[in-house]
């Protein structure tokens, strides 16, 4: 099986716990995975009561890929930082892919994942594009007329 990046894996009182990471933009998520009973916790909030809707959907997508019967082995803890709330819902959503593909060493899960959508496996490379010197915004110019 493939490596999954930005993943450890540690014994912990004989049990095995899994710390993924998950980057969007600048917000980052780091997600722990131990046995327990279906769980997940968002900086210390049931992902069940998450404030905003649309995010909470988007963090939820791997774990109803994944399945009931899977997750309920689990606990999840995440925690995120920076950038903005889709932002961290992006990096929460990757951090918990990686971290579920590497706690069950399951290949059928990768490949789910990588079908529904690479960058919970692989990550978004986009990154905001610099201002220019002189210039309001990284693209504006000023207006050029003809007549």
């Amino acid at each position: 099986m493939r490596a999954i990046p930005f993943v450890e894996v540690q014994e912990v009182n004989g049990q095995k716990v899994v710390i993924a990471t998950g980057k969007r933009k600048t917000a980052v998520a780091r997600a722990v995975i131990r046995p327990g009973s279906g769980i997940v916790k968002i900086n210390g909030v049931p992902l069940t009561i998450w404030p905003m809707e649309v995010a909470r959907l988007k963090m939820m997508e791997p774990l109803a890929l994944a399945g009931r019967d899977l997750v309920n082995k689990v606990d999840i803890d995440v925690t995120v930082s920076g950038g903005g709330f889709m932002g961290q819902a992006s990096a929460v959503r990757m951090a918990i892919a990686r971290g579920l593909v590497e706690y069950f060493q399951s290949k059928e899960l990768l490949n789910l994942y990588m079908l529904y959508d690479s960058t919970m496996i692989k990550g978004d490379e986009r990154r905001t594009e610099p201002k220019k010197p002189g210039l309001k915004h990284a693209r504006s110019k000023r207006q050029k007329a003809y007549r």
